[in-house]
């Protein structure tokens, strides 16, 4: 896309922050939905919970990105923020969905975040789009977080669900809250640290998030995960090499289950997934490893 109009939601997260940035760099018009009156010529008001976009802000979009939603790992699971989790995630998209759907002109493509929580604990076994979802909390969400967009799919929009691992980023998500811990040289393992941790750097979710964008021949599910899997042991010893600390520490499995109620069950689980679509259809990442993301992200 040159020169392209394109919608945000999710615009101040992670990823939202570096997709815009990397959108606005480039020269793209970008518009950012906001849960509030817009104040600025850039934003556009939304309120997922209400289902209201202003469809308004939304003519002329060439594409939409929603990224947005509660963060998994933010608090500890109760049942009243698991619900939280799935509302913002379901209802957000049916929004964003039906808003595109009702556009006369409707964009080209609808980018939206998905989990490789859809495939479950996969131990040791590896994963690509083709597996089925698998059983719990997380798996049940994606799948109906995904079904949200159906208005937009039966609009005829390119509709691409961009299940994402685990970024390795310093400003937030799992990783911005283990480096202070392994720079004081208080980080270690998870539970026995043998469960699969399909990461992806920072800098490669951005430019697979934009690759997806300029691909029309993508749709559906889209892995956005590092070309090969490591263990949580691995990361631990990864994080000791580049940060060059000791990762002598260990959380037993008991402790995660006190400390993060049922969360503790997804962070013990084991995600073994694999890119293949992205592989497939020409994208090349350029921090496949582990110890070469992490240094990404240091930079």
């Amino acid at each position: 896309m040159v020169n392209s109009r394109i919608a945000v939601t999710g615009s101040t997260g992670l990823i939202g922050t570096a997709l815009v940035r990397s959108l606005r760099v480039d020269g793209h018009d970008v518009v950012r939905l906001v849960r509030r009156p817009a104040r600025a010529g850039d934003e556009v008001e939304w309120d997922p919970k209400r289902g209201y976009v202003d469809g308004a802000g939304l003519v002329g979009c060439d594409a939409v990105v929603h990224l947005a939603g509660a963060g998994v790992g933010d608090h500890r699971w109760t049942e009243a923020y698991k619900q939280e989790i799935r509302d913002s995630r379901v209802l957000g998209t049916e929004a964003i969905a039906q808003a595109v759907a009702s556009l006369d002109v409707p964009p080209k493509v609808l980018l939206s975040g998905s989990a490789i929580g859809y495939y479950g604990d996969t131990g040791d076994r590896a994963v690509d789009e083709s597996a089925p979802p698998g059983e719990g909390f997380l798996p049940s969400v994606c799948v109906e977080w995904e079904a949200a967009a159906f208005p937009a799919e039966e609009a005829g929009v390119r509709t691409v669900f961009a299940r994402t691992g685990l970024v390795v980023g310093r400003e937030g998500g799992a990783w911005g809250r283990l480096f202070p811990l392994f720079r004081a040289g208080l980080g270690g393992r998870l539970g026995n640290g043998h469960q699969y941790w399909s990461f992806i750097a920072l800098h490669d979710h951005i430019a697979a998030l934009r690759h997806i964008l300029d691909t029309p021949s993508l749709s559906g599910p889209v892995n956005l995960t590092g070309p090969a899997p490591v263990t949580n042991g691995e990361v631990t010893a990864a994080m000791g090499r580049v940060l060059r600390r000791p990762t002598l520490f260990a959380v037993p499995a008991p402790a995660l289950r006190i400390a993060l109620g049922d969360f503790a069950e997804d962070v013990l689980g084991s995600q073994r997934v694999l890119p293949r679509r992205l592989l497939e259809s020409g994208f090349s990442f350029a921090f496949p490893g582990i110890d070469a993301s992490i240094r990404a992200a240091l930079r």
